[in-house]
């Protein structure tokens, strides 16, 4: 019998606010409180609270049947202890049903996972383990780095760090006429790989409210009917848990479509598998090797790095951020050292990007600045200030 295996990525960024110095100090001499707390407090009214209300009923209606795993970012958790408590409840109920599997990441979201020097890699994956065992109380055995990137380095630390699988994009250009829908293993480590299935994924977070499309409108029952055509092992379904309400609004039919779709899956020969269920079930097909310069991701028809790096002003802050890093973690400031890693969550990258089109829109959105150029003249002013701060502290302990 084929598994669905449903993630669901929550994510918030701390956004920066529009730099200009003044009196303040900490955190937030940097970081917009009221824009984040406002757009935290809007995702959570239109997405979080119903969606997590959804899932607990669907939990309850079909005891054991339906189960998926959730990717809660650290950012996200921070926001949830800040401003959306009713939101942390729903999860902590999800993870009292057993039936829903929590997955380890980076705690800020980061591109840590693209330094040489995989140290804070390290340091950000055990700090996201420790958060969410002592707000949710589980300890994840299953690893989803910060949009799916991967490479047989990332892997390897992974596997070595005892996890048991990894979650990644099924790239064309990677699985070269493969299929998606079966497990493989890391060239190195042998750790199982569990690819997305970007197709039936994209159905739902992309094109679910899509006039346009030749499969609109879809409900459950047509989009349950083509993955029960999938006659292997896993059909992997990882999104945002964001389109559940904000990337596709209510009025589209989203809620009565995520209702509705356990009832419809389990109508079929299809069940539903968390991502440590699959690796239980099912034995690797093949080794994969992707190398450290072939690295994929989800973001946009490239599926690499370029989301981030593809331009010279997100290579710029990037590298900027990597050269500060010793003399950051030399202060010993517990402040200054979170706003360096809150500095390297991958959406103030994101909203570089000058890709246009269909892509361009995915990376304006949620992005408090007008252009990406905006983006980046903002990113470097607060680094610059940061960077002043940094030197400055030093000073004091020579």
């Amino acid at each position: 019998m084929t598994s669905v295996c449903m993630c669901f990525q929550v994510h918030q960024p701390f956004r920066l606010r529009r730099f200009w110095p003044d009196d303040r100090s900490g955190f937030f001499r940097y970081f917009d409180e009221r824009s984040n707390r406002e757009i935290f407090e809007r995702v959570a009214r239109k997405c979080y609270i119903p969606a997590n209300r959804v899932l607990l009923d669907s939990l309850d209606e079909h005891r054991g049947e339906f189960r998926f795993s959730l990717s809660v970012t650290g950012t996200l958790l921070e926001q949830c202890e800040l401003w959306g408590k009713d939101v942390l409840e729903g999860f902590r109920q999800m993870a009292e049903t057993g039936a829903v599997e929590f997955l380890d990441e980076t705690f800020y979201h980061s591109l840590s996972s693209l330094f040489e020097d995989k140290t804070e890699f390290i340091e950000e994956i055990k700090e996201h383990r420790e958060s969410v065992f002592d707000l949710l109380g589980v300890k994840p055995q299953v690893f989803r780095n910060t949009e799916l990137l991967y490479n047989n380095t990332i892997a390897k630390i992974v596997s070595d760090l005892g996890y048991r699988a990894i979650l990644t994009e099924g790239a064309d250009h990677m699985l070269d006429g493969r299929s998606p829908n079966v497990l493989y293993r890391a060239k190195g480590s042998g750790l199982p790989i569990i690819f997305r299935n970007y197709k039936l994924s994209d159905d739902i977070g992309y094109r679910f409210s899509a006039r346009w499309w030749e499969g609109y409108p879809l409900t459950a029952e047509k989009w349950a009917l083509w993955a029960s055509g999938i006659n292997e092992d896993c059909v992997n379904i990882f999104m945002d848990y964001e389109t559940f309400g904000e990337h596709q609004w209510e009025e589209t039919g989203i809620f009565t479509f995520l209702q509705e779709l356990p009832r419809e899956v389990l109508k079929t020969r299809l069940n539903f598998s968390t991502p440590l269920e699959i690796v239980e079930k099912y034995s690797s097909l093949a080794e994969v090797d992707v190398g450290d310069s072939s690295t994929i991701s989800w973001a946009d028809t490239e599926r690499d790095t370029s989301a981030w790096l593809g331009n010279d002003m997100q290579r710029r802050c990037l590298e900027e951020m990597k050269l500060l890093e010793p003399f950051v973690k030399k202060t010993g400031d517990p402040e200054i050292l979170r706003i360096w890693k809150h500095l390297l969550t991958s959406d103030h990258y994101y909203y570089m990007c000058t890709k246009w089109l269909g892509d361009g829109d995915v990376h304006s959105y949620f992005s408090v600045h007008s252009t990406p150029f905006d983006a980046a003249v903002n990113f470097m002013a607060v680094l610059m200030d940061f960077k002043a701060q940094v030197f400055r502290k030093l000073s004091t302990l020579a």
